[in-house]
C-alpha cells in the first residue's frame, strides 16, 4: 500500500447538490447553476456548463437540502478551471474569500 500524507489544510467533503453562482466582475446579473462536487473549509469544486475565467470573483449559494450540511452564501475566487475529461462541462475550483449573510 502506498504511503500517503494529506497535505491539505482542510479535508474535502463530497457533496452533490446544486450551486448557484454569478460573476461579480461583470455587469451581468444572470445567475448560473452548476453541480457542486466537493467542499472544504477553504474552497469548493463544482461542474459548470461553461468555463469561468481564472481569478474571476463569483458570488455563490449552496443549499444542500439536508440537515447535515448547512447552506453557504459566499464570495469565491476561481483558482482552477479545466475541461472535464469525461463529460461536457468544466471543473471549477474556487477559494472562499468571504462568507455572506
Amino acid at each position: 500500500m502506498a504511503d500517503y500524507t494529506e497535505k491539505r489544510d482542510y479535508r474535502r467533503v463530497k457533496v452533490e447538490c446544486a450551486v448557484y453562482y454569478k460573476m461579480l466582475d461583470t455587469e451581468l446579473e444572470e445567475e448560473e447553476v452548476g453541480q457542486l462536487e466537493n467542499i472544504s473549509g477553504r474552497g469548493l469544486m463544482f461542474i459548470a456548463e461553461m468555463g469561468v475565467p481564472m481569478k474571476s470573483e463569483l458570488e455563490i449559494r449552496v443549499e444542500p437540502g439536508n440537515d447535515l450540511t448547512p447552506p453557504l452564501h459566499a464570495k469565491v475566487q476561481v483558482v482552477r478551471m479545466e475541461k472535464q475529461r469525461r463529460g461536457q462541462g468544466y471543473e471549477i475550483g474556487a477559494v472562499i474569500r468571504e462568507t455572506l449573510d
